[in-house]
């Protein structure tokens, strides 16, 4: 009589015993990205990085409230964004952009990718967390994947609270500045999530920057500072005219190419350059990050 043999369970994974790993092990499960999030969610920089954001536009708002019409705004390629900013709720989020862009917001996305893999080398847990084992590959990504999701929600409470409480005081109006004509509401608001994105795209520069410097030292005040200070050199060096045609190779010479989108017609030659140029810097920063990384000694 034949009978039907019942496969042996207790028989060890084949895939684990080629690999060398354990019966059962599996990579890609190592580290979870909700787990990750939940992580850094409770840890209090990120907290305060995002109280701060909604709460500069409260800020802002409360500050024109102390204006009595009399200071002169100056003048300056930006003087329309200063003196519109308090005709609507889009222009109102627009200027909170514009003073926050060049400074405030590189340090948040500098402090959320410089600081995720450097803290956990200065804590002495890294080691721990490629012991478990977790692949290396794997926890840059996971890192990468959560730093670069709190950097850009940091960027959308920004500009989201601006909108809400600038709408509130000021109303819904179009979009004005003096480098255009005046841009219907509901255009303007297109606009504007067009400036957010690109905005988005430029700090992926500064992101994959600071992430190369955290893999690079175990000193995460040193990574996020490292990233903004060649940030600000790199801006410095840009209003340097006599460097001629290598300026355009800056990382931050097309940082202001949104301005683009307030024209019109909308220019967009200098958002495309910006945008190859950023996914350039970040595509060789983060290249580097990981074969530095994969390669690296860890020993805290």
């Amino acid at each position: 009589m034949n009978t039907v043999e019942s496969p042996d369970v207790r028989q060890p994974d084949r895939a684990a015993q080629r690999s060398g790993a354990a019966a059962g092990y599996r990579a890609r499960v190592t580290l979870p990205l909700w787990a990750e999030v939940r992580r850094q969610a409770s840890r209090r920089r990120t907290q305060l990085t995002l109280g701060f954001m909604a709460l500069l536009p409260l800020i802002v708002l409360v500050a024109f409230e102390f204006d009595d019409g009399d200071d002169d705004n100056g003048g300056g390629e930006f003087a329309s964004l200063v003196e519109l900013a308090t005709s609507g709720g889009l222009n109102f989020t627009l200027f909170t952009i514009f003073v926050s862009s060049s400074f405030l917001l590189v340090v948040a996305v500098a402090l959320f990718c410089g600081d995720t893999v450097a803290s956990e080398a200065s804590w002495g847990s890294l080691r721990y967390l490629l012991a478990v084992p977790v692949p290396r590959a794997r926890l840059l990504t996971v890192k990468l994947v959560v730093a670069l999701a709190y950097s850009g929600l940091s960027l959308l409470v920004l500009a989201a609270t601006a909108l809400l409480v600038g709408t509130v005081r000021y109303g819904w109006s179009p979009l004005r500045s003096t480098v255009a004509a005046e841009i219907p509401a509901g255009e303007g608001l297109l606009r504007l999530l067009g400036i957010v994105g690109y905005l988005a795209v430029v700090l992926l520069i500064v992101a994959s920057l600071a992430f190369l410097l955290s893999v690079s030292t175990d000193a995460a005040l040193g990574a996020v500072g490292g990233a903004v200070l060649l940030w600000i050199l790199s801006s410095i060096l840009d209003q340097i005219t006599a460097l001629g045609v290598l300026r355009d190779f800056l990382p931050t010479h097309f940082s202001t190419a949104w301005l683009g989108l307030l024209s019109t017609p909308t220019q967009t030659d200098d958002i495309v350059k910006g945008c190859v140029s950023a996914l350039a810097y970040a595509t060789v920063f983060l290249s580097v990050a990981y074969w530095r990384f994969t390669r690296k000694d860890v020993t805290s």
